[in-house]
């Protein structure tokens, strides 16, 4: 059975109210009608079963009235963070998605010093708002409770000037002073994690000084030296082994 995201606000306790895309999505493409089943997530962990009440055709509009109420229980794995620094052309969808599918908790698009991709504010906003709409579409399909944050497009530093906040902090990167992942995790169990990825030149020497902290690792990612759109995801699928398999 297909599942819709609504909005928080959109749900008044035992009635949802589903407009716009997702209304579409229903009415045209899925040709639903009264009194067939639906099941939607709020993205906030929240998931509901319910039936379609009524469907206003001219404004797009449908009311489903709610018979279930459910919250999953929360994945095992970290709450991990991807800041992932931008790749060329539209790499950062096909991040986004999967990034989604793997567990991410946020996904924060990354300007680092040897960054090539570097959008104007415009730019940046339209860039957010299409990868907002992907993590929702991934979560959908994934069958996820809950949509990961994209924050906004963030210099390097900001992002280290935040690394306090996390339990654990993985910078991948090319340097000889890495050590495997499977060492940097090891005593850990459960936390915050932020995963830092570097644009296909790797990041600095300065940018790696910078990283240094107590709770930061400089991580090495095998033999082989992966592209930055696949690094990425390669951390992700070690985490998600690591913890949850």
């Amino acid at each position: 059975m297909s599942r819709f995201y609504v909005p928080k606000e959109n749900v008044r306790k035992n009635v949802i109210v589903i407009d716009g895309r997702e209304a579409h999505h229903i009415l045209d493409v899925m040709q639903l009608r009264e009194k067939d089943k639906v099941v939607a997530f709020d993205g906030t962990g929240n998931e509901y079963t319910g039936f379609i009440k009524e469907i206003d055709k001219r404004g797009k509009r449908i009311t489903v009235e709610v018979v279930r109420t459910e919250t999953p229980a929360a994945e095992s794995i970290p709450e991990i963070t991807l800041a992932q620094a931008l790749p060329k052309k539209s790499k950062m969808d096909h991040i986004v998605e999967k990034a989604t599918e793997l567990g991410a908790a946020r996904v924060i698009p990354l300007i680092t010093e040897r960054t090539i991709v570097r959008p104007n504010a415009a730019g940046c906003k339209k860039k957010v708002e299409r990868w907002r709409k992907i993590a929702v579409e991934a979560s959908k399909q994934c069958g996820r409770v809950s949509v990961p944050e994209i924050e906004e497009v963030s210099l390097y530093g900001d992002v280290v000037s935040r690394m306090d906040g996390y339990d654990l902090a993985l910078l991948a990167c090319l340097t000889d002073k890495t050590v495997p992942i499977k060492k940097a995790l090891a005593g850990f169990k459960s936390g915050k994690i932020l995963v830092l990825i570097g644009p296909e030149e790797d990041f600095t020497p300065e940018e790696a000084r910078l990283a240094r902290r107590d709770n930061c690792r400089l991580v090495s990612l095998g033999r082989r030296v992966l592209k930055s759109d696949t690094a990425g995801l390669f951390v992700l699928s070690a985490l998600v082994y690591e913890f949850s398999v």
